[in-house]
């Protein structure tokens, strides 16, 4: 005789890059045994296959993880492990006021969401005049297993750079990413002053990112202080 199929429950979300409704599922067993390996291994190619695609099949197949914005991906993943090993989560905050002291606090994933800076724009002006612009697409991860080797900070902005130009406009000329060499684009980057440097790297300063405020009581000093919280790792401890 057959054992009975269970049948799992379905929730939605909305996708934070643009509104749309979107259903999943927990995680399965079986599923939620693979990430484990993974993280167990301390690979970090195994861990992002691994939540990429976790991140498909909870999502009955309508995320392509390679096409959407990484934080999107993040979204996702936080609220199908809330749904699958609970809301709830235990943190050990470092408190700011001393970096020695850390307070265990418990957070509810359903609390945390993407937040956008007020400044944030994909259109950055890198001449006075305005004349030269860089429009850039969001980071996915795709462009992140490409970074899995990277070693430094500077190399790892440097590849984001690269891999997210989507175009350069000169006035009336539109350059597409797809009608420029990687080599070109390097000669591109290589050419910026500092300040048209920083002016780039702005954009991935104040992109959407998960974020979450937290205050913290470092139970020696009774100082409070603020936390603020960023990306999936920080909330998977």
């Amino acid at each position: 005789m057959a054992l009975p199929k269970l049948n799992t429950p379905t929730y939605e979300l909305e996708l934070p890059s643009n509104g749309e409704k979107i259903k999943y599922r927990p995680f399965l067993v079986k599923e939620q045994k693979t990430l484990m390996m993974a993280q167990e291994s301390g690979e970090d190619e195994q861990i992002a296959n691994v939540m990429s695609n976790l991140v498909s099949d909870c999502t009955f197949g309508s995320v392509d993880t390679n096409n959407i914005p990484m934080f999107d991906v993040e979204y996702i993943f936080l609220k199908v492990r809330g749904k699958s090993v609970g809301e709830t989560i235990e943190l050990n905050i470092l408190c700011p006021d001393d970096n020695e002291t850390r307070v265990p606090v418990s957070l509810n994933l359903d609390d945390i969401d993407v937040t956008l800076d007020d400044e944030h724009t994909n259109e950055i002006s890198i001449t006075p005049l305005g004349d030269v612009k860089i429009v850039f697409r969001y980071p996915m991860l795709s462009d992140m297993k490409n970074m899995i080797s990277t070693t430094t900070n500077v190399e790892i902005m440097y590849s984001l750079i690269t891999e997210c130009i989507d175009e350069i406009q000169h006035g009336d000329d539109v350059y597409n990413k797809v009608d420029m060499s990687s080599k070109e684009i390097e000669e591109f980057i290589d050419s910026l002053t500092t300040d048209q440097f920083e002016k780039i790297t702005k954009f991935f300063d104040t992109m959407p990112k998960l974020r979450h405020i937290i205050e913290v009581t470092n139970p020696n000093t009774g100082v409070k202080s603020e936390v603020t919280l960023e990306g999936l790792t920080s909330f998977l401890e």
